[in-house]
């Protein structure tokens, strides 16, 4: 592993644990050349997925980029990091066992959806607002309305 510090391959392992509900290794590391210390993780990737956007441009799917995604829409509220990293880790395993290699964004988005509404309501929302574009604030009153009336009838 290099070191992303002095780019020196150098670098040995000084502990490992499970992470992320056993579904990936966490190793920490030090730099032989420089002394400093990062950490790494490993987890097992079944297949490559593509994340075809709205527009037709297709980009291989980032798990950091999904993991930021709910870190913004959750952002100073209850819901800490290994929560967030239990959510990717569920919607990789959802997208990897579908055994499809092209996934539209339009699922992605309803994935992280459904996931935040069981987590953080606020989350969601925010979530929503951008994922679905909201223009003013009667948007926002318009989704909420219409989640409300979701939960009530899934209670019936």
């Amino acid at each position: 592993m290099r070191c992303p510090f002095c780019g020196s391959e150098n670098t040995a392992v000084k502990d490992s644990r499970s992470a992320e509900d056993d579904t990936a290794v966490r190793r920490r590391r030090v730099c032989d050349s420089c002394g400093a210390r990062f950490t790494t993780f490993e987890r097992v990737q079944l297949r490559e997925i593509i994340v075809v956007k709205r527009d037709g441009k297709r980009s291989l799917f980032e798990r950091d980029k999904l993991f930021r995604s709910i870190s913004v829409a959750v952002r100073k509220r209850p819901v800490d990091r290994e929560r967030i990293d239990q959510m990717v880790s569920g919607i990789v395993r959802k997208l990897e066992s579908a055994g499809e290699s092209e996934v539209p964004s339009s699922q992605l988005g309803e994935l992280v959806m459904e996931s935040l509404k069981r987590v953080d309501p606020v989350g969601y929302v925010r979530y929503a607002s951008v994922y679905r574009d909201f223009k003013d604030p009667s948007d926002f009153a318009q989704f909420i309305e219409k989640t409300a009336l979701e939960e009530d009838n899934d209670e019936l």
